[in-house]
């Protein structure tokens, strides 16, 4: 346990933040003096903020600090102390760094030397998944990990597109293990924590998922990055709160563009506009973070053997959007029961999917 209760402590008292912590870390060179200073100490301290050293000084009072690191332990959660060595070396170079990073999953897993950013909109368009989904299976099977905050819309989509092409990757979320946000997202959260990569907060394990803790979050997701992919948003958006995060931070910032009839693609325009890389295919990023990826598996699935000259017909019709079965069948000439059989076969593939009761898109 050493002097990790005392960093535990300090992110167990809702009302300072890690800034506050870092600055008394910081000026006495060790976190139990810092934790156990004296209030006129705090006098000398540049910076400190009065308000939050008197918040800290009143809940001092009733804080027993190995309780406190107990509860934790008890949890099964570990963690990362901003003096411990496993500490991302990136997320150090950020204004405000968190002082503790609770974290679920293999550590061992993440390459913290290839990390891709991924946010948007939590109303995602069915455009933007594909387009997402496009993009990162260009990656797929390499040390590239994918961030993202664990949300609905855009984040589940980047987690789910990392899995499934054989990357590691990394939630970030905004608030406490006592809590998953959304609901909707636990087994998402258990497949990252138990195969698939880590989960991390600076928050301690009872804290809430309130409203406020959502911004917060987003300076570690592209803290943790060496650039922050945009796939949507609004103007008024987390995702583009974290695009103006990515370059305060100076890292590279892409974004996807999207059909401009959709109002969440009016902060993608306005990025691009401002000078951020377009991206269409993996290669724009590869280019843009100067990554060279060896040993990548992309996937060409309308010249792949296992098609037959019908399929690749149905394939082919499918692959700037979707088509009615009608449509499919005026533009490729297959009669009504080979046309049949041929959509079920490629929805067995994973390579078209039914939408829309009688439409259907290409998957890959």
């Amino acid at each position: 346990m050493s002097k990790s209760k005392y960093w535990i402590a300090f992110s167990s008292i809702e009302n300072i933040d890690s800034e506050f912590v870092l600055r008394l870390y910081n000026y006495f060179g060790d976190i139990e003096l810092a934790f156990n200073a004296d209030e006129a100490e705090f006098k000398n301290i540049d910076g400190l903020s009065i308000k939050r050293a008197e918040n800290f000084i009143k809940a001092r009072k009733n804080l027993n600090a190995e309780e406190k690191f107990d509860l934790v332990q008890k949890r099964g959660i570990d963690f990362l102390t901003y003096d411990d060595e496993r500490y991302p070396k990136l997320l150090k170079e950020i204004y405000n760094p968190p002082a503790v990073l609770y974290f679920k999953g293999n550590l061992d897993r993440v390459n913290f030397n290839r990390t891709l950013a991924v946010v948007g909109s939590r109303k995602a368009s069915t455009y933007s998944k594909d387009a997402l989904k496009k993009v990162i299976s260009g990656l797929a099977n390499t040390d590239v990990t994918i961030v993202s905050g664990l949300a609905s819309g855009i984040d589940s989509a980047a987690h789910q597109h990392a899995i499934e092409n054989g990357l590691t990757t990394v939630g970030v979320i905004a608030s406490g293990f006592d809590y998953t946000y959304p609901a909707s997202n636990k087994h998402l959260y258990e497949q990252i924590e138990k195969e698939n990569g880590v989960i991390f907060t600076e928050y301690y394990p009872t804290f809430e998922p309130l409203k406020y803790r959502f911004p917060q979050r987003n300076r570690i997701v592209s803290g943790l990055s060496y650039g922050t992919l945009v796939a949507e948003a609004s103007i008024k958006s987390g995702a583009l709160i974290t695009a103006n995060l990515t370059l305060e931070q100076g890292r590279e910032l892409m974004c996807i563009p999207g059909l401009i009839t959709n109002p969440n693609t009016e902060g993608i325009y306005k990025l691009i506009k401002n000078g951020a890389v377009i991206v269409t295919e993996t290669e724009d990023i590869l280019s843009a973070l100067g990554w060279q990826i060896e040993g990548q598996l992309g996937l060409k699935l309308a010249s792949a053997p296992e098609l037959s000259d019908t399929e690749t017909k149905i394939f082919e019709a499918l692959a700037i959007e979707e088509k009615t079965f009608d449509e499919i069948q005026a533009e490729t000439g297959i009669d009504t029961d080979a046309l049949l059989t041929d959509l079920t076969m490629l929805e067995l593939k994973g390579i078209i999917k039914k939408v829309g009761g009688d439409s259907y898109r290409k998957e890959v």
